[in-house]
């Protein structure tokens, strides 16, 4: 019988795992050398970026590896099947919906430096948006997310306007309110004299 391709095993693994797993991890279940595993991760992600009617992607996200359901059949997925996001980034994620649009320079002010990589895995998450601006990068919420946290419409600045109506008929401001999404975790700065950045 055929040895199947290393960027074979790799899929099996990263879909077996259902979780993230960095280099290291991936090239010891695979019994391989970390610099193979990593050109093999390569070539797997853009083999299944040219399936046109795949339903899966690989990404990488601050080093560590995942296979996931493609951003753009998100919504097509039962709630109950829909991978949970994780609690680390839901202060980073209120933070953004409740200021939007938001310089990432404001968001790393109030997370401090974790907010870079919390930010890469909204964005591969498809939650958020992030463009150049200027030194900085504008961040806002998607469509995705609208539809993640239940939001009536999906434009931004009806997402935030919703967001900020739910902190405040819990009696939070927006720090407060990603606080206690962190479980508790996390010192968040306030913002702005309004909590706000037009």
């Amino acid at each position: 019988m055929d040895q199947p391709e290393l960027s074979t095993i790799l899929e099996a693994i990263l879909f077996g795992a259902g979780r993230s797993m960095t280099v290291g991890e991936i090239a010891f279940a695979a019994q391989e050398d970390e610099g193979l595993v990593e050109g093999a991760l390569s070539n797997l992600r853009a083999t299944l970026s040219r399936r046109r009617s795949g339903a899966l992607q690989v990404s990488e996200v601050s080093g560590r590896w995942i296979m996931e359901v493609k951003p753009s059949l998100s919504d097509r997925m039962p709630g109950g099947v829909r991978p949970d996001i994780p609690q680390r980034l839901m202060p980073a994620a209120a933070l953004i919906a409740y200021h939007q649009p938001m310089s990432q320079s404001t968001l790393v002010g109030m997370l401090g430096q974790r907010a870079y990589d919390h930010v890469r895995e909204l964005s591969a998450m498809g939650l958020i948006s992030r463009r150049r601006d200027g030194l900085t990068r504008r961040l806002m919420t998607t469509r995705r997310f609208a539809e993640y946290f239940g939001a009536p419409d999906v434009e931004s600045t009806k997402v935030r306007a919703w967001f900020r109506k739910q902190a405040s008929d819990a009696g939070m401001t927006g720090a407060e309110l990603a606080a206690s999404l962190s479980g508790g975790q996390a010192t968040i700065m306030e913002y702005g004299p309004s909590g706000g950045e037009e």
